[in-house]
């Protein structure tokens, strides 16, 4: 079991559907170690639950094979290989980044974000949206964000509710004999792992680990509320960490979120990118080590939580039907959520200045039309080419792109 999961930590690119692809192979297909039925109940359960919906179904398999310690070392080998991988490139990054050809070929990779996220939308629209109350969720949470500037927790909580209060469908799934409620072991479950998750914050905060204390409590806030995967969240981390604490810059945002989608493991590990360059910026490696274990504790320990707390209710969760309009609500909203990050990255990329246009409750990031970097538009529209050429192969559409941007750098008449 070690073996395997470790093979699946290993080999995890491509995000959430490549990773539920290689593990269905390895559980289902090549060893009878779960059944369909099985797979996709747990599939089900996990989709429902905030955080990395792929790390979550690792944990969760592992639960089911060899209880809470099984899970654990499957939720484990999922996310480590990729943190260590993280951790070396955020080293290399703060060390190298400033170098111009550097910078030239982050500007590529940045162009590519840009269509990978235009993607993954285009991908997630033909699941999500099927009429036209699915097409409203999904214009009001991108008006919500982009024009108004609401919290993101405040949107998910909003499509969560409108779809628990819609009737369900009177075609849905009857609900699962219910599951006998444990209430000594759930709530003793529920205790361990929210004190091992909350109570070193607690202690960072009354220690006056100011910096550590702030990343912790807001990196576990996010885990509460990254239903839809982390493309949904990433437009919620980016204006809270470059414009409401200043940790990185916008450029570096963008950055991140190119490097971690070249690592295996889940892509909220952009949370620990994040954390360790914005310690290594303050104080240097003690503090670049320690917020990247603060961020990475925040963000999966709740993980274990929601899965060991709610595993023995499985059959009873996946198919109970609002439950299942609450989470197609969230689903269908997710859609606009990320339209508003795809916006966010395009302006923050092509344009090197903007400003926010406040009048009212309105709250409109504006690009500075005079501060268009035309080198940057030139890969934005390349990047779709590149793309269609690479056939879906990321890490070879963010080489040949980092390869453009520094062509497009080093000859810029090019574009002229």
């Amino acid at each position: 079991m070690l073996r395997v999961f470790g093979r699946i930590g290993l080999l995890s690119f491509g995000g959430p559907a490549a990773q539920i692809a290689l593990m269905h192979k390895e559980l289902v297909e090549d060893r009878p170690w779960l059944s369909e039925d099985s797979f996709l109940r747990g599939l089900s359960f996990c989709m429902l639950l905030p955080g990395p919906e792929a790390m979550q179904l690792a944990t969760y398999t592992g639960w089911r094979m060899r209880g809470t310690l099984g899970g654990l070392f499957a939720g484990l080998l999922f996310v480590m290989p990729g943190a260590v991988v993280i951790g070396l490139l955020v080293w290399l990054y703060a060390q190298f980044g400033t170098m111009p050809a550097v910078q030239a070929a982050f500007l590529g990779i940045k162009a590519a974000v840009v269509i990978i996220i235009l993607q993954a939308l285009r991908r997630l629209s033909a699941k999500a949206l099927h009429n036209s109350f699915d097409w409203l969720l999904a214009g009001g949470g991108f008006a919500a964000l982009f024009f108004l500037n609401v919290p993101f927790p405040l949107v998910v909580l909003a499509a969560a509710v409108i779809g628990l209060l819609r009737r369900p469908a009177t075609d849905a799934a009857p609900a699962a004999t219910p599951a006998p409620f444990r209430a000594a072991a759930t709530l003793s479950t529920v205790a361990l792992w929210g004190a091992l998750w909350l109570l070193p914050l607690l202690a960072l905060e009354l220690a006056g680990a100011d910096f550590l204390s702030d990343l912790g409590w807001f990196f576990a806030k996010l885990a509460v509320v990254t239903f839809g995967g982390a493309y949904a969240v990433l437009a919620y981390i980016s204006q809270t960490v470059v414009s409401q604490f200043g940790w990185i810059t916008a450029g570096q945002m963008i950055d991140a979120l190119g490097l971690a989608e070249t690592t295996p493991g889940p892509l909220i590990l952009v949370t620990q990118f994040v954390a360790m360059l914005s310690g290594l910026t303050q104080q240097g490696t003690a503090l670049f080590l320690a917020a990247g274990a603060v961020a990475l504790w925040a963000t999966f320990v709740p993980c274990f939580l929601w899965i060991f707390a709610a595993a023995p209710y499985v059959e009873r969760i996946a198919t109970h039907p609002r439950l299942g309009q609450a989470l197609k609500a969230v689903t269908a909203t997710v859609a606009g959520v990320i339209l508003n990050l795809s916006l966010w990255f395009l302006i923050h990329v092509v344009f090197q200045q903007t400003r926010t246009l406040e009048h009212g409750l309105l709250h409109l990031p504006v690009p500075i039309w005079s501060s268009v970097d035309p080198v940057a538009a030139a890969l934005v529209l390349l990047a779709p080419a590149v793309g269609w050429i690479c056939r879906g192969n990321l890490p070879a559409l963010l080489l040949a792109m980092a390869v453009a941007g520094l062509a497009l750098t080093q000859f810029p008449f090019a574009i002229s």
